[in-house]
């Protein structure tokens, strides 16, 4: 009965503001503040209030958000434990077996062509300038180079 006074209170505050706004020529505002304020009697009209106080003080309804709740937990725990270990049991089986049966054309084909070489050494840096506008200009002077232009 009280969240039914509330909601008819809030709706005729809203009203009067809406009234208020649509005075002051501000049509399209006070028919949105309207729309907004009709609202909570709409609720209250439905029966949908009651639900929701009934089920606010109600014990067993808690209890079901609970196992709601702990259900979804289970659900995400699971679905990133699934994630990190590569898909489902099922699916790990059947893609050993997959990779078990079909034999690679060339079995060192994913070994790079060439060999590990001796690498050439990094160009030495040259000495740092003076200041710091002329290291931008020479990294700038590079890239160019590098691009031939």
């Amino acid at each position: 009965m009280i969240a039914e006074t509330v909601c008819s209170a809030v709706s005729a505050a809203g009203l009067g503001l809406a009234a208020v706004t649509a005075y002051r020529k501000r049509f399209l505002a006070a028919a949105r503040i309207a729309a907004y304020s009709l609202v909570p009697v709409a609720l209250v009209m439905t029966g949908v209030v009651q639900w929701l106080a009934d089920t606010a003080f109600s014990p067993t309804a808690w209890a079901g958000f609970g196992l709601l709740g702990l259900s979804w937990v289970l659900f995400a725990t699971t679905r990133t434990v699934e994630r990190r270990r590569g898909g489902t049991r099922k699916e790990r089986k059947a893609a050993r077996a997959s990779a078990g049966t079909s034999g690679a054309v060339a079995p060192g084909a994913s070994a790079p062509a060439l060999g590990q070489g001796p690498r050439p050494a990094p160009q030495q840096a040259k000495q740092a300038p003076a200041s710091r506008s002329e290291d931008d200009f020479s990294d700038i002077e590079a890239i160019l180079k590098k691009h031939g232009i």
